[in-house]
């Protein structure tokens, strides 16, 4: 592809030693492309770290765009200890594709105003501010799924902030299907109370039913009865003991799976 003039390139890649970074795509890509005048990509390369040592940082992988031309490049690096792997974010901005999967809270922000697939991902705890962060940067996200098991470090703190009316809430304007399944109680609350998520009608939610009736407490909490009216569609997954009378009153306008 030596007169290939425009290349836009999504990659997702497990990787055996180094993340890929500005030489690789230098030595593999531009060097063999002297008619390229427009790159755009997004490259997630992951590998495991089981002893490793010299693991290469956010500045380490920057370093390595500093003679790229035109494009604006960001890159962020993330360690995993649980899974025992790294994963390395390498894009050129303005960023130009649909998906954008395993955000962590290294994300930097910015606007994404072609993105509409999003995957949070991280070991660490999301608070309410990065979710404020994610729904301006992603304004025209109409799919999000969360990821993360880890407890809020800030419930307390956030709700006396809340009540001096210090913090926004996070707005989706755009969203239509929520997967908030494999994730902690305190991402359930973060999604169904009105005083934290505004949420649009006709949302498709994908939940742990044990964990719905936790936050809900068994379908009778008024804070978070608005958001739940706006859901139209609701897959409820694990094991269910629930009265469907009171489900359905609490989702009104929901099919029920």
């Amino acid at each position: 592809m030596t007169n290939l003039e425009k290349l836009g390139l999504y990659l997702s890649i497990f990787v055996d030693e180094r993340f890929i970074d500005g030489n690789n795509l230098k030595k593999n890509i531009l060097y063999h492309m002297s008619q390229l005048n427009q790159f755009s990509f997004h490259i997630r390369s992951t590998m495991f770290i089981n002893n490793e040592i010299n693991l290469p940082s956010k500045q380490d992988i920057q370093q390595t765009f500093i003679d790229f031309k035109d494009n604006q490049i960001i890159s962020y690096v993330d360690y995993f200890l649980e899974l025992n792997q790294g994963q390395c974010h390498i894009y050129s901005y303005p960023f130009l594709m649909k998906y954008y999967e395993d955000i962590t809270n290294n994300f930097p922000g910015g606007l994404y105003p072609y993105v509409r697939v999003v995957t949070l991902y991280d070991e660490q705890p999301f608070e309410h501010e990065f979710f404020i962060r994610i729904s301006q940067s992603f304004p025209f996200m109409e799919k999000l799924t969360v990821i993360n098991r880890h407890a809020k470090n800030h419930k307390q703190s956030y709700k006396s902030m809340n009540d001096n009316q210090n913090l926004s809430i996070a707005k989706y304007y755009h969203l239509t299907d929520l997967a908030i399944r494999q994730v902690h109680d305190d991402y359930v609350e973060e999604f169904l109370s009105d005083t934290k998520t505004f949420l649009c009608n006709n949302i498709l939610l994908f939940i742990d039913y044990k964990s719905l009736q936790r936050v809900t407490h068994d379908c009778t909490r008024d804070d978070t009865r608005i958001n739940c009216t706006k859901i139209n569609e609701i897959f409820l997954l694990g094991p269910k003991n629930y009265s469907i009378t009171s489900l359905q009153d609490y989702f009104p306008f929901a099919k029920i799976y």
